[in-house]
């Protein structure tokens, strides 16, 4: 069991329900905190070379994503336990916000073949499950300081994010999905596995799935408040469609390779699960089922039926 150093410090009581749960069931458990960054990473790769069945990830999905690049390719399951910051992954795959409920799930979970979007840095390739993108959501995710992140949770995001309305300004994208190009002006540019990016309140669309073997990629043009405003009411409205791919404000595209450029002016910031990740251009390719994760099946819906 990885914890991260927020959850080994302040919630004490979490990491003891978790590990007592899982004895309960009959596992043998041993827990290790983050200190440092990769610590996750090195944890799962030694946890893969001991053969462990199960890593259980106690964090946010920073931490998630980081043990996950020591996952990919083994037959290592991932149990997730909410105790980060926004924590998409375990909204998007409804496992409960009580920790022992969670360890719960994981006992008696069922493997679901995740797909990741990986992207390749020089120091490293970067995995994600939920959604990578440029522009307007990363350069929140850097405004949003580390302490008011521990304080409020998600809401220091929405937070920030209506305080930053005014300083909205789209720039001229030029986004490659499967080889074909597009050029769009966007304010961002969002690349999905996940369907709910702000769950349970704002859904991309019912046919995304992150077992559905598709990218789901996405930009919106605004400029200021009102129309910021105006284009995430027409997201949430659901006003453009998988067939034509266009709405006023929002576009649309699905692929398994998308490539994110500038046309003109200033590169932008990328951000993968809400982690900082460099800078445009950069290119994100999809690894189908790379990622087993414990489930509950009742309340995960399956493979999307869209083609």
């Amino acid at each position: 069991m990885i914890t991260n150093p927020a959850a080994a410090r302040t919630d004490a009581r979490a990491v003891d329900a978790i590990r007592e749960t899982l004895r309960g069931g009959g596992w043998t458990v041993e827990v290790q905190a983050t200190a440092r960054p990769g610590d996750a990473g090195r944890f799962a790769l030694e946890a893969r070379d001991a053969g462990i069945d199960v890593l259980v990830c106690h964090g946010g999905d920073g931490t998630a994503m980081t043990a996950a690049a020591g996952m990919v390719g083994s037959d290592m399951a991932l149990g997730l336990v909410r105790g980060g910051t926004g924590n998409l992954l375990a909204g998007n795959l409804h496992l409960p916000h009580n920790p022992a409920a969670a360890a719960r799930v994981i006992l008696r979970g069922h493997r679901l073949a995740l797909d990741l979007g990986v992207v390749d840095r020089i120091d490293a390739p970067h995995y994600f499950a939920v959604c990578g993108g440029a522009g307007f959501d990363a350069r929140l995710m850097a405004d949003t300081h580390a302490t008011i992140k521990r304080r409020w949770k998600r809401t220091a995001y929405l937070a920030r994010g209506l305080a930053a309305l005014p300083g909205v300004r789209s720039a001229l994208y030029r986004v490659t999905v499967d080889g074909v190009t597009h050029e769009r002006r966007a304010a961002l540019v969002l690349i999905a596995n996940c369907g709910d990016l702000f769950p349970p309140f704002l859904r991309l669309h019912h046919d995304i799935a992150p077992d559905d073997g598709w990218f789901d990629v996405l930009t919106l043009n605004a400029d200021g408040t009102l129309a910021s405003l105006a284009a995430f009411w027409e997201l949430m409205r659901g006003r453009w469609s998988h067939a034509r791919g266009l709405g006023e404000r929002v576009w649309f595209g699905r692929g398994r390779s998308v490539r994110v450029e500038m046309v003109a002016g200033e590169q932008q910031p990328v951000q993968l699960d809400g982690e900082l990740t460099g800078e445009t251009p950069f290119e994100a390719r999809l690894l189908p089922g790379a990622l087993s994760v414990l489930v509950d099946p009742a309340r995960v819906r399956r493979r999307s039926r869209y083609d």
